[in-house]
């Protein structure tokens, strides 16, 4: 069964993908072999006939991977919606038998795979299938990404309980500030709350970055995540 993280969030535009990127870089500095995947993207750009997924170009470049996107996005749509919405406005499905060819051919190539996942756990991404389901299928460990601000002590503990509830096993929970901090009473007293109340551990607390070259980011990776929980699991 392949290593690393499976990736979700409290709701969308949390910052999976810069957390997904740091777990990457988290992964390097332990010495593993990681790559990113990203199986299914909404809201991409259009080229002509060719879909492109920004997230998954982000998670190909910071993982310096030679597979072509659609090894890492292998599902792709134009409308930003979530993806069972977005395949049935063009006219389709999602392939899940697409994802599940491209997650064993990461598998046997990488040591680890650091998925991304789409919005939160009840994203539907075919009618009787959502984002735990795929979760569930990958057998990785979930990461549980949150916002710092007012209402996130509910959206957390609400995914983490509901996730352990399905059997998931849930590595912990990394708080991402998606935007400059505002300073809020909020923000200073909700990572104390949250990991009082949590079952499981916080892995850490992820500014809002600036500067996004390799440097400045595994600086940031050893300054604010715990790697000791993420070695645990690689």
């Amino acid at each position: 069964m392949a290593k690393g993280f499976f990736v979700t969030g409290t709701d969308t535009g949390v910052g999976k993908t810069v957390v997904a990127a740091a777990l990457i870089k988290a992964a390097g500095l332990l010495g593993v072999k990681a790559c990113g995947m990203k199986p299914v993207e909404t809201g991409c750009i259009k080229e002509g006939n060719v879909m492109v997924p920004s997230d998954g170009m982000f998670l190909k470049e910071i993982a310096r991977m030679d597979e072509t996107v659609s090894h890492i996005t292998p599902c792709c749509f134009e409308h930003p919606l979530a993806p069972m919405v977005s395949a049935e406005m063009e006219g389709t499905t999602v392939d899940l038998n697409k994802i599940r060819k491209a997650f064993d051919k990461l598998g046997r190539t990488y040591q680890a795979i650091i998925v991304e996942g789409v919005g939160g756990l009840l994203v539907p991404i075919n009618k009787d299938y959502f984002i735990i389901d795929l979760a569930r299928e990958m057998g990785l460990p979930l990461v549980v990404v949150s916002r710092p601000g007012l209402g996130t002590i509910n959206h957390t503990l609400l995914t983490v309980n509901y996730a352990l509830k399905e059997g998931l096993n849930v590595a912990g929970i990394i708080i991402n500030y998606s935007y400059q901090s505002e300073g809020s009473m909020a923000e200073k007293t909700n990572p104390q709350v949250i990991e009082q109340l949590s079952p499981v551990p916080l892995i850490g607390i992820f500014p809002y970055l600036d500067d996004m070259s390799d440097e400045a980011f595994e600086k940031t990776v050893l300054r604010n995540l715990n790697m000791e929980i993420i070695r645990k699991y690689l």
